[in-house]
């Protein structure tokens, strides 16, 4: 039996992952980004699955709502034998996205980026950085 579903290209799966991304780190719905761009939801949930692919003057779009470069929707984009591409993915960027998309990781980064003392940014990190050497020597 023939299968027609064509699979969604990796790129587009992949800046379809980083719309959601950035936009759960802003707490924006997808309603809300539809409501911006003047489309539904539906496609905002096509786009981030990568069954629809983004046109470029509508991820430009995508980029000013959510204030972030273009450049971001593509890092650790997969390189055409579908494995991240080199140089561009920091080590450990599959983890970070995957801790920016949990509920946790969504409350950390708002809260922190709501610290504007440089000093008490820096003493939150450490006691992170402290609870994490703990963690790990338990």
């Amino acid at each position: 039996m023939n299968n027609n579903k064509k699979k969604p290209n990796p790129i587009d799966v992949h800046v379809g992952g980083r719309i959601r991304l950035r936009r759960n780190m802003l707490g924006i719905s997808q309603e809300k980004l539809g409501e911006s761009l003047g489309i539904t939801f539906q496609q905002i949930q096509k786009y981030e699955k990568g069954t629809n692919r983004v046109g470029a003057s509508r991820l430009q779009a995508i980029a000013s709502i959510l204030s972030a470069p273009i450049s971001f929707f593509f890092e650790g984009a997969p390189g055409e034998d579908g494995a991240p591409a080199s140089g561009l993915a920091e080590e450990g960027s599959v983890f970070v996205t995957d801790f920016l998309s949990s509920s946790e990781g969504i409350q950390l980064n708002r809260a922190f980026v709501k610290i504007t003392d440089p000093k008490v940014r820096r003493k939150v990190l450490d006691l992170v950085k402290a609870l994490a050497a703990e963690a790990t020597n338990d």
